[in-house]
């Protein structure tokens, strides 16, 4: 089942790179008495993703984040060297690079893509939501190809 606006986050442990390497964190630390954007993309380093989707995020977290947002984290289902290379490769240095790489918290959300067709395997659907002390107050799912509804520029609108 799809999570809710009005849903709480659900618990679950991911990585991000840190000064040893991989890290742990969990959703607990991400979410817990923050205002969050967290938009997901179905793989780093993709044309879509790379010239789009992540590129908006990284010209307006100075706007996004003086509009009270504590957090803005990128997703993907891909591992946390990927994350680190690719937000680096970005200049992402405002977000948070987030990797799912087992796709558990993707499946927890209920947004999981199978790109098996394009030799991707199982990925995240490409989304963002507002979440607020751990529930989501909006969420934007794309319904096909493109950035629309999970953009920048959309998801500021309604900070």
């Amino acid at each position: 089942m799809t999570i809710q606006t009005g849903d709480k986050i659900p618990a679950c442990t991911m990585k991000t790179m840190g000064e040893q390497g991989p890290t742990d964190i969990t959703t607990e630390e991400i979410f817990s008495g923050k205002k969050v954007v967290l938009f997901a993309v179905p793989g780093a380093f993709t044309p879509g993703c790379s010239m789009t989707h992540l590129p908006g995020y990284v010209v307006n977290a100075d706007k996004i984040k003086a509009s009270g947002v504590d957090t803005i984290v990128c997703m993907a289902v891909n591992d946390a060297f990927v994350m680190d290379a690719w937000g680096k490769a970005q200049n992402a240095e405002e977000l948070l690079m987030l990797a799912d790489g087992n796709g558990e918290f993707t499946a927890a959300l209920g947004l999981e893509l199978d790109g098996s067709g394009f030799g991707l395997g199982g990925r995240s659907q490409r989304f963002a939501m507002i979440v607020e002390d751990g529930t989501v107050t909006h969420l934007n799912v794309e319904a096909g190809p493109g950035v629309d509804v999970s953009s920048a520029e959309t998801i500021m609108a309604l900070l």
